[in-house]
Parts: C-alpha cells; sequence; structure tokens
C-alpha cells in the first residue's frame, strides 16, 4: 500500500500543468483602465493588473506584440478579443474607436509598452478626451523606472521632479539644463544611452561637482548603476558605450555661497544690457543664487547709477 504521506509519481515526460489563476474573466466597471506593466522583470505586474488584463472587453497596447507576449507569459487568454494598437504616430486615428468603446459602456484597458502609461509614455489624450467625454478612468499604479531609479540613487527624494527627455541638440540642452539645475529638487531624467556622454559634459559646463546617478537596464538582467559627480563620470569612457534604458537621476543643488564683488560684476554686466528684472534672473541662475537677493542688489545698484 503506498505511503500516504508521499506525493503520487509523475513520469518525467509529464511536465508540470501550467495554471493560471486568471482564466475566469469577471465583470469590470466600465471605463478606461490605465495599467502599469513591467520594465524589465515580468513577474512585477500587479495581481490587478493581471485580472483587468484578463476581463477587459477592449484591450489597447503602445505595441501589440509586447502586450501579446505578457499576456501568454501570465497565461491570459485573450478569448476572441483584439489588441488595438494606440501609440503617438496613430492617436488620431484609432482614438475615436476607444471612446466609442467607452460610451457603450465597456472596459478598456491600455497598456505602453513598459512602466505607467502618460510617464513619458502615450494616453495622456486619450485619458483626457475619455474624462471630458464623462467616462471613469482608473490608473492601475506598478512599475515606473523614474521611481525605481530614485529609490536606489540614495539622493534625497523628499523632493524631486521629473523631466522626462531633455532637448537633443546642444545649445536647447544647455538652456534646459541651466533652467532645471537651478531648481531646489532632485531632477529625474530620461536619456538616450548614445547621448549620455554629451549631457554630462554639457553637465560640466553648469556643475561639474553635481552628483549624477546614472541607472541602465533597471529590473533586467544587466542592471547597472554607476553614481559620480558629472566630471568624473564624464571622463569615464564606459559612458559612451551603455545600452539600455537609462535613467539619470542629479542631486539638487549645493548650498550657495555668495560672492557679493563677483555678483556685482555679473549685474553690472547684464544691467548694461537689459532689465532690472531680467539682470536679476540671469544672474541669479548663472551664479545659482536665490533670485529674490540678487534683484534687491540689482535694484539698488541701478538706482545708485541713476543718482
Amino acid at each position: 500500500m503506498p505511503d500516504p504521506q508521499t506525493p503520487p509519481r509523475r513520469d518525467p515526460i509529464d511536465p508540470p500543468r501550467r495554471l493560471s489563476a486568471h482564466v475566469e474573466a469577471a465583470a469590470l466597471t466600465p471605463g478606461l483602465y490605465l495599467v502599469a506593466t513591467p520594465i524589465g522583470a515580468a513577474r512585477d505586474i500587479t495581481l490587478r493588473a493581471l485580472d483587468v488584463l484578463n476581463s477587459a472587453d477592449m484591450l489597447a497596447a503602445e505595441d501589440t506584440r509586447v502586450l501579446r507576449h505578457l499576456m501568454d507569459i501570465h497565461g491570459i487568454p485573450l478569448r476572441g478579443r483584439r489588441i488595438l494598437a494606440y501609440h503617438d504616430h496613430n492617436g488620431d486615428r484609432a482614438r475615436p474607436a476607444l471612446l466609442a468603446a467607452l460610451a457603450r459602456q465597456d472596459s478598456v484597458a491600455y497598456c505602453s509598452d513598459a512602466g505607467t502609461p502618460l510617464v513619458a509614455d502615450p494616453g495622456y489624450r486619450l485619458a483626457l478626451d475619455a474624462a471630458q467625454a464623462g467616462a471613469r478612468v482608473h490608473a492601475l499604479p506598478g512599475p515606473s523606472s523614474a521611481l525605481a531609479a530614485l529609490s536606489l540613487a540614495g539622493l534625497p527624494s523628499d523632493r524631486f521632479l521629473f523631466l522626462g527627455f531633455p532637448p537633443s541638440t546642444q545649445a536647447a540642452r544647455l538652456t534646459w539644463l541651466r533652467r532645471w539645475l537651478a531648481v531646489d529638487s532632485t531632477l529625474i531624467l530620461f536619456e538616450s544611452p548614445r547621448r549620455v556622454n554629451r549631457t554630462l559634459a554639457d553637465l560640466c559646463e553648469i556643475d561639474p561637482n553635481r552628483t549624477v546617478v546614472v541607472a541602465r537596464e533597471l529590473t533586467k538582467k544587466f542592471e547597472e548603476v554607476i553614481r559620480g559627480t558629472a566630471a568624473a563620470l564624464a571622463a569615464d569612457p564606459h559612458m559612451a558605450e551603455l545600452k539600455g534604458e537609462v535613467v539619470m537621476v542629479l542631486d539638487r543643488p549645493a548650498e550657495a555661497v555668495m560672492d557679493e564683488d563677483r555678483l556685482r560684476a555679473v549685474l553690472a554686466e547684464h544691467l548694461g544690457r537689459m532689465s532690472v528684472k531680467d539682470a536679476a534672473r540671469e544672474a541669479a541662475t548663472q551664479l545659482g543664487l536665490p533670485r529674490r537677493d540678487v534683484y534687491q542688489l540689482a535694484l539698488s545698484m541701478a538706482q545708485d547709477d541713476d543718482a
């Protein structure tokens, strides 16, 4: 008689069946569901996201192949549903079909390629039009490369600003960086791996001692996190060889110490060709100083010149 404590033997050629808890679909409340999907590891998807993908009346995705592959991994059947492509290049053409489904009181699930829709990904106009049409919009929180990078950067996280991608041309990028580097906040930005070294070089022109964290391929096999000053990373030849998805996290500006002689010289140069307000703004940005204090000195200098 077999031992009741011994599990039944399974023939080696009969592998365990793949079981899924998401085969039976349940009715969803009508509306648009913005579904966050993994940025790397497929198991990072939430159980609620799987339930919505299994049950939604209509599916839409930035790349239909990516969503289909994710559903295959987790054993979610299509059951006759098709996945509608919705991305930046076809949004105006694809949006009416999705809005029509919402008008019929259907449930519509939308996924971008990876991470949270609308965060440097398509979906903004769809969500806006759905809300304005009276449909309910549901957000399913989950993976986000921006927040993952912030969590592991080791930089202050009590106040941060997500900036998306910097401009691709150097002149525009320098102007953009000067503007945001003056903000008293940890900065998160996306960058093409081919331009990381250029962005670091531009940072060196503005603040070479600013701490920068470069995180790539987060949650994937070749995840890498590199920390250092802008100057140190710009000198690292590895920065020109990066591959994959990249997130850069920049420390907030160091406490500025006012050198009044230097400030007066900069203000004098600007006051000779612009208004007091504009001169103060330019000098404050250039030297990383509080604009209010710089304006007061600029106003005093302008009044002295008039006298």
